[in-house]
């Protein structure tokens, strides 16, 4: 059995579910990405990961608005250090929902999940990913 690391057309590495995870985990910061009349919206956001879950504070407007519906939206994070040439970029799909006040409750005391912006009334959002995938670009020394 082989140990290679599968690779894209681009020959950047595949990378697993659970890497794709654990590497959501390791960023403050991720891109909503959703649809607003009718067209592409794209809105950066502070997350956290809630095991299988992305969980993100929203005030009345758009994004919520997209939650109460059920919108199904993509989610993507990345790290990338320009002068290495070397990253990563996972990208989540699932729906989006409003947690409901009692468990946002919860939520407040075990996440650590601090809006970024003043809001009046925050919400929290959940996207439930439902397909994960995620690429990384290696030093070209290390392309097989």
């Amino acid at each position: 059995m082989s140990t290679r690391k599968l690779s894209d057309r681009s020959r950047l590495a595949i990378l697993s579910p659970a890497e794709c995870l654990r590497l959501l985990g390791s960023v403050p910061l991720g891109r909503l990405v959703f649809t607003y009349a009718g067209l592409p919206a794209i809105r950066l956001v502070n997350f956290v990961l809630d095991d299988d879950t992305i969980v993100f504070s929203s005030g009345q407007g758009d994004k919520f608005r997209a939650a109460e519906r059920g919108d199904v939206v993509a989610f993507e994070a990345d790290e990338v250090e320009p002068e290495r040439h070397v990253g990563w970029t996972v990208t989540a799909i699932g729906h989006l929902s409003v947690v409901t006040d009692d468990e946002a409750a919860a939520l407040r005391h075990t996440l650590a999940l601090h809006s970024w912006m003043p809001m009046d009334e925050p919400r929290l959002i959940r996207l439930g990913i439902e397909s994960v995938q995620g690429r990384r670009l290696v030093p070209w020394g290390r392309v097989a």
